[in-house]
This record gives C-alpha cells, sequence and structure tokens, in this order.
C-alpha cells in the first residue's frame, strides 16, 4: 500500500477530468428494470431511473457518476417529469431507485419543491431507495419519509474502512460520521444499503480483498441491511494518473468472486455485486460466460452456487 503521496484534491481531481457526456435537463440519463433479492428471499422487480441533475458537490476520487450531470441546478417540476417519463416506459414494479449521481438530499440536486410530487409519484410502490451522503442525512430525509407510502431506503457510500485509503479517497467522511448516519436513519426507521469499493486505488490485491470483506462486516455491526459492492474501474480521468503511477489497479476478476463469496457467507444480510460493464473489462477471461451468470445467480438467489 502507497499512501506518501499528498491527498489528492479537488482541484487535482477535476483537472484529470474528460468531458461530461451530452444530457438532457428533461429525461434520465438512464432507466431500466432490475431483479433483486429482497430481505424476505422473494425476487422484487425494481424501477431503476437514473436522474438528471446537478453535480453533486463531494468530488470523491474514484468517482465517475459526474459525467452524466448538469452544472447547475434544474428548476422545480423537472425532476418529477423524469421520473414520469421513464416510469411510463418501464414495466410495473414493487420498487423503485431514484438514483441521482449524487445525493438526493443535496437541495440543489433536487428541489425540495419536488418531494410532493415524487411522492406521488412512487405511491404504486412498496419501497423508495434513493442515494444520500453520510453527511446530508439530516431532518430532509424524514420529510421526505412523511410523503411516501412505501419504506424509504437510503443507499450510502460507505466505500472502505481503512481509515487512511478513505480519506485519500477525498470524500470528506470519517467512519464516524457514517455510523452516526445510520443511527440516525435507524432511529427514524429508514433502512440502509451500504456501497463498498473492492480494491480502491493504493491497494495491492489480497489487501483489497481482504479489506473489502471487513468492510461489509463493518457496515453489518452499524444496523445496514444490505451491502453492495462495487469492483473499482478506472474512466474519470485520475484513476488513470493512478494506474500510470502503479497506484491502481482494477480487482481481479478472481477477486470479485472471493469476496461476493466470503460476503454471502457471512450471512448478515443482503450482498449484491454490481456486474456493470465486466463482460468487457474481462473480456480475456477464461469461461467468462459461465462466471458471470454464476454471479448473476449468486445477486439473485444470495446462495453460492454448488460446484457440478
Amino acid at each position: 500500500m502507497n499512501l506518501s503521496n499528498p491527498p489528492y484534491t479537488d482541484q487535482k481531481i477535476l483537472a484529470a477530468r474528460p468531458s461530461k457526456n451530452q444530457v438532457s435537463e428533461q429525461l434520465p440519463y438512464a432507466f431500466l428494470n432490475e431483479t433483486e433479492c429482497s430481505a424476505d428471499g422473494s425476487l422484487a422487480e425494481i424501477s431503476t431511473i437514473f436522474l438528471t441533475n446537478r453535480e453533486c458537490p463531494f468530488h470523491c476520487l474514484m468517482c465517475d457518476l459526474w459525467k452524466n450531470t448538469t452544472n447547475h441546478t434544474l428548476s422545480p417540476g423537472i425532476i418529477p417529469h423524469q421520473i414520469e417519463y421513464a416510469l411510463a416506459r418501464l414495466p410495473p414494479s414493487r420498487q423503485v431507485k431514484l438514483y441521482n449521481s449524487g445525493n438526493f438530499f443535496d437541495p440543489k440536486a433536487i428541489p425540495r419543491e419536488d418531494f410532493l410530487r415524487i411522492a406521488e409519484l412512487t405511491l404504486p410502490f412498496e419501497r423508495v431507495i434513493v442515494e444520500n451522503h453520510p453527511l446530508l442525512c439530516n431532518q430532509s430525509c424524514l420529510d421526505f419519509q412523511q410523503l411516501i407510502s412505501g419504506q424509504l431506503e437510503i443507499a450510502l457510500g460507505l466505500e472502505t474502512i481503512h481509515k487512511q485509503v478513505l480519506q485519500s479517497l477525498n470524500k470528506r467522511m470519517t467512519l464516524d460520521d457514517f455510523s452516526k448516519a445510520v443511527e440516525f436513519l435507524k432511529n427514524h426507521s429508514i433502512q440502509t444499503r451500504a456501497f463498498i469499493l473492492l480494491k480502491p486505488p493504493f491497494m495491492e490485491e489480497q489487501e483489497g480483498i481482504e479489506w473489502a470483506i471487513r468492510s461489509v462486516e463493518y457496515a453489518f455491526s452499524q444496523g445496514v441491511e444490505c451491502c453492495s459492492l462495487i469492483p473499482t474501474r478506472s474512466g474519470n480521468g485520475i484513476l488513470e494518473q493512478l494506474e500510470q503511477a502503479g497506484q491502481f489497479s482494477a480487482p481481479q476478476l478472481s477477486s470479485i468472486e472471493t469476496v461476493f463469496e466470503a460476503c454471502l457467507k457471512l450471512k448478515r444480510g443482503r450482498v449484491f455485486m454490481d456486474l456493470w460493464n465486466l463482460e468487457q473489462q474481462y473480456q480475456n477471461e477464461t469461461n467468462l460466460k459461465q462466471r458471470l451468470e454464476r454471479l448473476k445467480n449468486m445477486n439473485l438467489l444470495q446462495k453460492i452456487p454448488i460446484a457440478e
């Protein structure tokens, strides 16, 4: 592990960026239907909508979600219109994810004036899942919870419990901040999930495996209901620089498999592995199709398949 360099500042991270993608304010930049294992073991259909809105104010070292954001706050009414647009084109589902490439309770991202209309649009859903920074878990979460009819779940970026690496990610958050946010939400009957990075920058392969598992254990110990593991990927500019400096490389596919199995064996709660774009990233791996299918089944069944 090499943490000898000074921390990467907002200025360095922003300077390394490629251009943003062109997005339309009137449309979500993506939407899709997912199937996810619920806490009771049943499979739930989920409408997942990736909202177009103002960029997150936190410039995390590993983040590439800013690529599909605007540089300004959208006028009230536009976010509900995006949700309405997507729901009209998606099949019926039990749950809805409103992911906005940042923080749902950042008023510069989602105007407070839109909460009531968003709540009306989510009336058919038994669960509403949004994402938010632990430091922005406040009264706004409770206000929105009171408006919706379903269970509110907030996904929080824990990333890693390695304190020095967490600080180097420029997330401006401590483990204490994370645990306080989970406790606050839990005390108000709001459920949580945690995003955890598999092999963030500055970790060797085995370190990445060990700290991902330890981070999942920590999240569950704090009262998080489920964990989403995200294999760290390049593509945001600064990570390419770290790759060239030998301070970052994507995890091996075998590490993804090892960590996922170990975390399912904990049986502390649901664990999901983000499979986005793995077929491209690991296209030279042997038996790739079968291995990715196995990971997909582990996501759905929350079990490790018995080897034939």
